[in-house]
């Protein structure tokens, strides 16, 4: 085997690795199951609702909110993603999801972020609820601008039928956008 092959194959595999290491943290739920999800969805819609008070009409208005509290984003050459949340309906948790996305191309780093989708619509909710995996596409509205300003309700609730806000970004990979990102209920 050529030196340059053995090469492309370690690489390939380092990357795999890191992404496979992301998505085996588990980010801290752990088998605490449900009570730990919901208490982070909690710390995670109340420092929204500080940060960006307009999110607050938002979810008021929303049939209902999926709230994924953490997730780590990592990429060297091939990246992935991995993050457990809820789905709350009128402020009740009813399904437990995990987020994933893989992706490919010139990146390299590492982030956390909380991410927030309002489904705006009872069709868009019914929707997600039966798909066995739902994945953010190209058209998903963002409510909050990369100047941290939100966005009145009144504005983004005729626009889209699903509205997200990723917010309290840390590490040092640049952007956070959820397109590619799916979405699978589980049991925790």
């Amino acid at each position: 085997m050529s030196k340059s092959k053995l090469t492309r194959r370690l690489f390939t595999f380092g990357a795999l690795g890191a992404a496979g290491l992301t998505a085996a943290c588990g980010n801290g739920v752990g088998g605490r199951g449900g009570a730990m999800i919901d208490a982070r969805v909690d710390a995670t819609l109340a420092e929204m609702y500080r940060l960006y008070p307009n999110t607050e009409q938002l979810a008021a208005k929303a049939n209902g909110v999926l709230v994924m509290p953490l997730v780590t984003e990592a990429g060297l050459g091939l990246g992935g993603a991995y993050g457990r949340g809820a789905l709350r309906v009128n402020d009740v948790t009813v399904d437990y999801y995990s987020v994933t996305k893989a992706s490919g191309g010139l990146q390299i780093g590492a982030q956390q972020y909380a991410h927030v989708l309002f489904f705006m619509t009872e069709a868009a909710l019914g929707e997600f609820r039966r798909s066995p995996g739902w994945a953010a596409g190209a058209d998903l509205e963002y409510v909050i601008s990369d100047r941290g300003d939100s966005v009145n309700a009144e504005t983004t609730t005729v626009l889209a039928p699903v509205l997200a806000a990723v917010f309290g970004r840390a590490g040092l990979r640049l952007g956070a956008t959820l397109e590619g990102t799916k979405y699978t209920r589980i049991i925790p």
